[in-house]
């Protein structure tokens, strides 16, 4: 299976940039948007100058425990730049959010819980609230990631999308929004102590 096969069986369909949109962001965007691959994982990311956003992870369920996640995080925290992403909210009928939360939690990402967003699917046409989680080397405040998302999202998300889809995702500006009194508990906090098993 290609690596574009194995991020599309993994990621929620309403998650997932199609297979066009990624190749030309690799062909066209290639000084910003990268891919990291092996037998074992997929990592797209887009490296910016003050950020990095990770797009995609993925790590076989065969090495899971590994320690693969945590090297390819440590690869780019070596970079000493925010690291930002994105991350649905725990499903419990989906274990794979939490194990998810757990990972970026041990790699000591912290919850945004100033940035609200929610953008509907061009492939459902569903709405999809996310939350985002970040890594700051210097304590960069939520005003400073939510900057840097609204620009991953206008140079990333949303790069030549009428042209790839038939039709254009919203504005950064009725996706993303920032609100210090935000009503939103710490998606980090809420994790059962037990101790999960290793990307």
């Amino acid at each position: 299976m290609n690596w574009y096969g194995k991020l599309n069986k993994y990621f929620p369909v309403e998650e997932m940039k199609s297979k066009k949109h990624m190749e030309m962001l690799l062909e066209e965007k290639g000084d910003v948007y990268f891919k990291d691959e092996s037998s074992t994982h997929v990592l797209m990311y887009a490296e910016f100058e003050t950020f990095i956003f990770i797009d995609y992870l993925w790590v076989s369920s065969k090495t899971r425990g590994q320690g693969i996640g945590h090297k390819l995080i440590e690869k780019l925290k070596a970079r000493k730049k925010p690291i930002i992403l994105e991350v649905e909210p725990v499903d419990y009928d989906d274990t794979d959010t939490e194990k998810r939360l757990h990972f970026y939690h041990r790699e000591g990402f912290t919850h945004a819980q100033s940035i609200g967003y929610n953008r509907r699917s061009l492939a459902t046409n569903q709405e999809t609230p996310m939350e985002i989680l970040y890594w700051s080397p210097n304590d960069d405040s939520e005003e400073v990631i939510f900057d840097q998302m609204k620009q991953m999202y206008v140079d990333i998300h949303t790069y030549r999308d009428e042209e790839i889809y038939g039709k254009s995702y919203q504005l950064a500006e009725e996706v993303l929004s920032y609100d210090e009194n935000r009503n939103s508990k710490d998606i980090l906090q809420g994790l059962k102590k037990s101790k999960p098993e290793k990307s």
